[in-house]
């Protein structure tokens, strides 16, 4: 992971609390007004919503105005949008669970497949457990979604269970596994690849 050192015009305070981090092919950073019609065009596919706990089906601009507006404000909360080059891609982030920390991503549909989530999951892993020093990690995949489940894997998170959980997209709930990662086993798998803390 990298830091970035770079100040964006306009910025909030908040977001500038907010770090930029790097990795090979992918930046991390907060989200902003300026982002709000590609969160709209991502994330209006019920595809990404449904394998999600808090996006909303149908989702349109309005939805990615508040998003913008509310987002990283609760203590414990981060979250960042992913971009490829100059294209928001998804997002990833960590907020408060279960008295841990818990990671949670999307991605739009054209870029499933290609790695991105794994990638930008070890950065924001690399993130909490260095510069946050979180000790555990929490992550949930639904049962219908083994893409999400193989990310996870990848970044050494183990399989603890399968629970309830409510999805708002369907309004209702579904079948979620349950993943934890803690410190130690991160320490040994750090060889997964250079991500960096930029900004």
């Amino acid at each position: 992971m990298t830091l970035l050192e770079e100040e964006v015009v306009g910025e909030t305070p908040r977001e500038r609390s907010i770090p930029v981090l790097a990795s090979e092919r992918l930046t991390l950073r907060a989200p902003r007004r300026e982002d709000e019609k590609a969160l709209a065009a991502l994330l209006q596919d019920r595809r990404v919503a449904v394998n999600t706990s808090r996006i909303p089906h149908p989702y349109g601009l309005d939805d990615a105005r508040q998003f913008v507006e509310s987002v990283n404000k609760r203590d414990g909360e981060v979250t960042f949008v992913v971009t490829h080059g100059d294209r928001l891609i998804g997002g990833c982030g960590l907020g408060p669970s279960e008295g841990a920390a818990e990671i949670g991503y999307w991605y739009g549909v054209p870029f499933w497949g290609q790695g991105f989530a794994t990638e930008a999951a070890r950065a924001v892993i690399d993130y909490a457990f260095g510069d946050l020093q979180c000790e555990t990690l929490l992550a949930g995949a639904r049962v219908s979604n083994p893409a999400s489940r193989r990310v996870l894997e990848k970044c050494g998170f183990q399989w603890t269970g399968v629970r309830l959980c409510r999805i708002r997209a369907i309004q209702s709930a579904a079948p979620v596994d349950r993943f934890r990662l803690d410190r130690g086993l991160w320490l040994s798998l750090r060889s997964w690849g250079a991500s960096r803390r930029v900004a």
